[in-house]
């Protein structure tokens, strides 16, 4: 699917005209992508890299233009169940337009900084520098799916809650490699400012990409590392929560069995004669059953006695 894209007193808008400078091309279909291979000699290999999500972002100068694949975090749903992805994104500059390639339909130019642009550097730079801001949402979004969690786990005998721990920190691991490879296509980008016409102030604003970059990526690193040396002791608590209630089982399992023991022995035939349970059961055996229920009861009160002694 093909959008076309124009500036319009410093900002994006949609156009029908074809000789747009910006086309963003949205999951390209057989004959756009042969279109984009022959007209406008777009490398194969790089455009399928840039619709592939495990591909590294990088940068390549080509005669009449230049390819960047940047890392962006994936629209989360609800059936990723705690998985946050990375998708690749297509940047090919041309001297008079800019090729966008996305893998699904996003909106790119939206909030305060696409609100004054006026060149095709101008668009990268910012969707670059949105990139970056993403990465750093995502993170807090992280963060408080962790909170959460370690809030279950502290209470939980399963095994659920713990892994969703895992699934956010191999989140965290595709974050750090999109963050880093983002963090060579940015300095690349410096180095070959003259090249590819950026401004001092693009420069500037590169600058200031790099830095914000640079603090995802320590974000991201932290978090990754918190969850990861908390795992083990997360893993312990639940293992202790099953060790509290297997605890309480058994104290159950023996107060019933000692009460068990001798009510076997009270239901014998001899004994029952011997105690005169024949002759006064309407009173004996209601008061046996209430003192089997009393002794079980102090059975179980003197187990979990003992169990906090030995604490």
């Amino acid at each position: 699917m093909l959008k076309q894209f124009t500036f319009c007193e410093g900002k994006i808008t949609e156009t029908p005209d074809k000789e747009c400078p910006i086309h963003v091309y949205v999951n390209p279909d057989e004959t756009e992508r042969r279109y984009l291979i022959e007209s406008l000699h777009i490398d194969e290999h790089t455009l399928h890299s840039s619709l592939d999500s495990n591909e590294l972002a990088r940068m390549e100068m080509e005669p009449d233009h230049v390819a960047l694949i940047i890392k962006e975090p994936k629209r989360y749903i609800g059936k990723d169940s705690f998985l946050f992805n990375v998708e690749s994104i297509g940047l090919f500059m041309f001297a008079d337009r800019l090729i966008i390639l996305l893998t699904e339909d996003i909106q790119l130019f939206h909030g305060r900084q696409f609100a004054k642009v006026d060149s095709i550097q101008d668009v990268v730079l910012k969707l670059i520098y949105m990139s970056t801001a993403h990465f750093q949402g995502h993170i807090k979004a992280i963060s408080i799916c962790s909170d959460e969690l370690e809030q279950q786990i502290n209470v939980s005998i399963n095994n659920r809650q713990l892994l969703n721990m895992f699934t956010l920190e191999k989140s965290l691991v595709f974050y750090l490699e999109g963050i880093s490879s983002n963090g060579r296509v940015i300095d690349r980008l410096k180095a070959s400012a003259t090249k590819l016409g950026l401004s001092s102030a693009h420069q500037e604003f590169l600058d200031d990409i790099a830095i914000e970059n640079a603090q995802s990526y320590e974000m991201a690193q932290i978090y990754s590392q918190v969850i990861s040396s908390l795992m083990d002791a997360r893993a312990s608590i639940i293992s202790n929560n099953l060790n509290v209630m297997m605890k309480n089982l058994n104290a159950i399992v023996i107060a019933v069995a000692i009460p068990s023991l001798f009510a076997g022995i009270g239901g014998m035939s001899e004994f029952s004669a011997i105690i005169g349970f024949e002759r006064w059961w309407k009173v004996g055996y209601p008061l046996f059953i209430a003192i089997m229920f009393l002794l079980g009861l102090a059975t179980f009160y003197l187990i979990r006695k003992v169990e906090r002694t030995w604490r």
